[in-house]
This record gives C-alpha cells, sequence and structure tokens, in this order.
C-alpha cells in the first residue's frame, strides 16, 4: 500500500469515528501568538508541549530553519496574516540547536538535486537569470545569530507595529529547554 493510500484509509477510520471532535477549536488563536519554528521533526509534538500551547492556542508558521529569507515572501506574509486577520498579538521566533539548515551546504545540496534528475541545464539558466542559488541555498553558521536576523527581519517590516512584541528563543530538540535570544517586551 502507498504511503498516501495508508494515509486516506486512516483518514476514513478518523473521520468515522469522530476523532476530530477532540481538536475542535476556531481559526482565532487563544494565546494571541504566532510562532515561527523549524519544520523539523523533532519538534511536531516537543515544541508545543515545552511552551504550554495547546492546539487553538497559537499559529504556527515553519520554515526551514525558522528563517525570514524575505520581507516579503510567504513566511512574512503568514505572521501578518496571524497578526491582522487571526489577532496574533505576539511573535515568538523559534530556531533550534542541532538544525540541519546551519549544515546545508549549497554546492552539495544542487548535486543531490541534479542526482535527482534535475538537469545542470536547469541551474545554469536560474543562475544566469540572477537567481544566486548559493545565497539563497545557504544555511546558516551560529543559531544565535540566525534567530537574531529572523527577529529583526519582522520587527522592522514596514507592516509591523512597534506595539507587537517580537521574541526570540532556541529550543533544545532533545530536552525542550529553552534559551532567550530577544525580549520583544524590551524592543518596544
Amino acid at each position: 500500500m502507498s504511503m498516501l493510500q495508508s494515509i486516506l484509509t486512516f483518514n476514513e477510520h478518523f473521520v468515522a469515528d469522530r476523532e476530530y471532535e477532540k481538536y475542535q477549536t476556531d481559526k482565532f488563536p487563544g494565546k494571541r501568538i504566532v510562532v515561527l519554528s523549524c519544520m523539523d521533526t523533532r519538534l511536531v509534538e516537543l515544541l508545543p508541549k515545552a511552551m504550554d500551547l495547546r492546539n487553538g492556542d497559537f499559529k504556527h508558521v515553519k520554515s526551514a530553519g525558522a528563517i525570514v529569507s524575505h520581507p516579503f515572501g510567504s513566511v512574512m506574509r503568514s505572521i501578518l496574516v496571524a497578526i491582522y486577520e487571526l489577532n496574533a498579538d505576539e511573535v515568538l521566533v523559534v530556531g533550534h540547536y542541532d538544525c540541519g539548515m546551519s549544515a546545508i551546504n549549497p554546492e552539495a545540496f544542487l548535486n543531490k538535486v541534479i542526482a535527482r534528475g534535475v538537469q545542470q541545464e536547469t541551474i545554469d539558466v536560474l543562475k544566469n537569470s540572477g537567481i544566486h542559488l548559493d545565497k539563497w541555498l545557504r544555511g546558516f553558521n551560529d543559531v544565535t545569530d540566525s534567530v537574531k536576523n529572523s527577529v529583526d527581519m519582522i520587527r522592522n517590516h514596514p507592516l509591523i507595529t512597534k506595539d507587537i512584541p517580537v521574541h526570540g528563543l532556541i529550543i533544545d530538540p532533545v530536552t525542550g529547554k529553552l534559551d532567550l535570544v530577544a525580549n520583544g517586551y524590551e524592543a518596544r
């Protein structure tokens, strides 16, 4: 059975048994926060538990490395929607130790892309069109600096008002311990 078929079969039982009822909430975050975190699988359950957050408490935006790479990209748009359409009052950027983005090597990454079947010509066209793949694919050297950069990108966005605190934290993906990097209340 394929992964997709397995998911669909499970879902039929999930719906028929009304398992969804225990997860029902509305679209507005009860604790009025939006959390930007990494997509690392170790954080899926650990991060909310370590932050005392439950289903319905927060809006959760994920990106590789908890990075806001562009002030007008989809990550920033999601944060703005959480604030202005869904009533979030605070933003928390949560990076983590031992992040895979700290080990991303653009050259090795592109070699994997080619090995999966993307033609070198396609990569050359992107590079010759002004797409800086080396910069776009590069991770970070220091998670603290990366979290600070994302906090600054959000905090200084022209559509973010000064009354929105933007905090930065780093979580240990093993223990769930949180380290404070940027206190958004102090920056206002």
